[in-house]
């Protein structure tokens, strides 16, 4: 029929503790946030570089626990703070006052109910250039957790699963040859993933270590 859009049948990313791949270089972190019974004081700080996991982890704690999610920058004071809440992104309002005394607020309505609090951020908050005295000290106080850079083993199993979500079982010489020759992390998996099954699909080419050598060929 003329003026049809097409579909968008690719798989949507899961986001459930299940689906959150555990190696050495998350594992710590990982036994940490699904244990609140260690979080000195109600409260964690989820840490480490982009693509290391971060919101995925925090959403499939939400979803255990019934936790309210919100960014940083747009805490809504005017509602009683939950029992289970998720800050993302702390560090991101290092320098905005008015941010600040949001989360401090928030801090203390969801800690001083005995509630649990989890926080995340790019790095430790020792090290967030935050303006107000009263919620840097309390970040500072915050038990850390952190996701270190995926290392090969967790992006290598990453790889297998989301060619599998798309129907394709991925072979060992494909990821072994992927995995040297780009960036280590999750985003530019799943972007050779992408460009893997775009152009495989596409072109009715094997979704394998030849393709994957034309496509890194041409950048």
């Amino acid at each position: 029929m003329s003026g049809q859009l097409p579909l968008d049948l690719r798989p949507r990313p899961a986001l459930d503790r299940a689906a959150f791949m555990v190696s050495a270089c998350n594992s710590d972190a990982v036994a940490m946030v699904d244990d609140p019974a260690l979080w000195p004081g109600g409260k964690l700080a989820l840490v480490g570089p982009e693509g290391t996991g971060k919101t995925h982890l925090a959403v499939a704690w939400a979803d255990r626990t019934g936790a309210v999610i919100t960014s940083a920058r747009t805490i809504d004071l005017g509602r009683p703070p939950p029992a289970f809440q998720v800050i993302e992104d702390v560090d991101r309002i290092a320098g905005d006052l008015q941010a600040e005394e949001a989360v401090f607020h928030l801090h203390n309505g969801v800690v001083n109910q005995g509630g649990k609090l989890l926080l995340t951020g790019r790095s430790a908050p020792q090290s967030w250039p935050l303006l107000l005295p009263d919620l840097a000290s309390r970040m500072r106080a915050t038990a850390l957790a952190r996701l270190d850079t995926p290392d090969e083993a967790l992006l290598g199993a990453v790889m297998v699963k989301l060619l599998a979500d798309r129907g394709v079982k991925a072979a060992p010489s494909l990821v072994h040859y992927v995995l040297p020759r780009i960036e280590r992390s999750m985003q530019a998996v799943e972007q050779m993933v992408e460009r893997l099954c775009d152009a495989g699909f596409s072109a009715d080419r094997k979704i394998g270590r030849k393709l994957a050598i034309d496509l890194l060929d041409e950048g």
